[in-house]
């Protein structure tokens, strides 16, 4: 049978390219103002976002060096060399010390700004994390729980970030406050389904409609254990977020460079130029990754029955409900629970994967991007007599699939538009 990793990997990769900072940022950059060029940036892009800013205004447009400053924010291993914006590593999904620093770095650098400044805010998925800011009488400590309980919980990410913004002094429209004097542009790389500027690293720059009601009734609704510090800081009015007509964002815009369904977009491409007819779910599903699963392998098995040549493609950010003590992704979760369905029938083989390259993990540039299923690896179960459910109930894909050599490693895209996941069904 036909090798079909290649084909898998071509149309990951080409929902990864389309969404690179080297592409998407220049287009939407501003003129130089008459003061400074004043970068903030966050997320796993936040780096690259950086770099190609300097390409703009430095090589580009000319600008003199001393008027070009700023700070970027991005998870370890993410980063790469910059001339003027100083690059910080930090941590992702857990923050850490070093994002705790750079976010009051950020807010400080924004304070500064004038009215003659420009402040050039570049987000990309995982700035929540890097940008952590605890509100008065909350501990460093704390928020890392809140965070922690969270991951744990399956709430989808907005509905996480909600919680997060009430937390936060930089969240929820606050950066934009600090640096109200100036002129605030937000380009944004859209990591969230529906591209909710809100939701993107929990909308520094932008108003927010959640409430801090809305934050305690989702810490009841997922049982969330948390501090009694961080439950008055919820019941707290001076942690509610900036909402609109606040003045902060009287000078400020928002715009979206890279979605998530342009990358699919660019995904379904390819897999239509190779001769599959598509099923495409759309850059927006949720739901909890196995059950996504069994829905994809009933069409996936109906295809094969039929002798159909067909591609299922979907974007979106899944879920995990951790009931184990494994590791794994919400992509690798999903690439076991088709692995444990799939594996009595030849001709079908998948993908599922993390656009910037890391899917749960430790936060690690060495984490897997998620994982691939096929031929190989159902021999593979059988030789080692490896039990897909029994990892599945354990929550532990990772040793699975780094049993059967199956774990994608792609190492740090420098980009986030979501997952992408591929279901390609050949006639037996």
């Amino acid at each position: 049978m036909t090798d079909r990793r290649p084909l898998l990997r071509a149309i990951f990769d080409a929902a990864v390219a389309a969404a690179h900072p080297d592409v998407v940022l220049s287009a939407h950059l501003r003129p130089a103002p008459k003061g400074r060029v004043i970068c903030l940036a966050a997320g796993k892009g936040a780096a690259a976002l950086a770099v190609a800013a300097e390409k703009h205004y430095l090589d580009t447009l000319g600008l003199d060096p001393s008027r070009l400053t700023g700070l970027a924010t991005t998870r370890h291993g993410h980063g790469v060399p910059t001339r003027r914006i100083k690059v910080i590593e930090a941590g992702h999904p857990v923050p850490d010390e070093a994002g705790l620093k750079a976010a009051d770095d950020t807010l400080r650098l924004a304070a500064e700004a004038t009215a003659n400044d420009l402040l050039l805010v570049l987000l990309s998925g995982g700035g929540s994390a890097n940008w952590i800011a605890p509100v008065e009488g909350v501990s460093f400590t704390q928020k890392q729980q809140v965070n922690r309980a969270l991951l744990r919980s399956g709430a989808p990410i907005g509905e996480m970030n909600i919680v997060r913004k009430h937390l936060s002094r930089i969240k929820g429209g606050r950066l934009a406050r600090a640096g109200q004097r100036a002129e605030i542009v937000t380009l944004a790389i859209s990591d969230v389904p529906h591209d909710d500027p809100s939701a993107i690293a929990s909308g520094p720059t932008v108003p927010d409609p959640s409430t801090l009601a809305d934050a305690r009734a989702l810490v009841t609704r997922y049982n969330l254990t948390i501090d009694d510090a961080v439950r008055r800081a919820l019941e707290d009015p001076r942690n509610e977020s900036c909402k609109p007509g606040d003045p902060a964002f009287a000078r400020a815009e928002f715009e979206i460079i890279a979605k998530p369904k342009a990358s699919l977009d660019a995904a379904v491409k390819v897999a239509r130029d190779a001769g599959y007819e598509v099923i495409d779910f759309g850059a927006d599903l949720e739901g909890e990754a196995r059950d996504i699963a069994a829905e994809h392998a009933r069409l996936a098995l109906k295809a094969h029955a039929e002798g159909k040549r067909l591609a299922i493609v979907s974007g979106g950010e899944l879920t995990v409900t951790v009931r184990g003590n494994g590791r794994g992704g919400p992509n690798q979760e999903y690439a076991l629970a088709l692995a444990d369905l799939l594996k009595d029938t030849s001709g079908i083989v998948a993908l599922a994967a993390d656009t910037d390259g890391a899917d749960g993990g430790a936060g690690s540039a060495t984490d897997p991007a998620g994982a691939i299923i096929d031929q190989a690896t159902f021999a593979k179960m059988k030789s080692l007599k490896l039990d897909p459910a029994a990892y599945l109930a354990n929550n532990d894909a990772t040793a699975f699939f780094s049993a059967t050599g199956d774990l994608l490693l792609t190492g740090p895209t420098l980009t986030n538009v979501n997952d992408v996941r591929v279901i390609l069904v050949d006639p037996a």
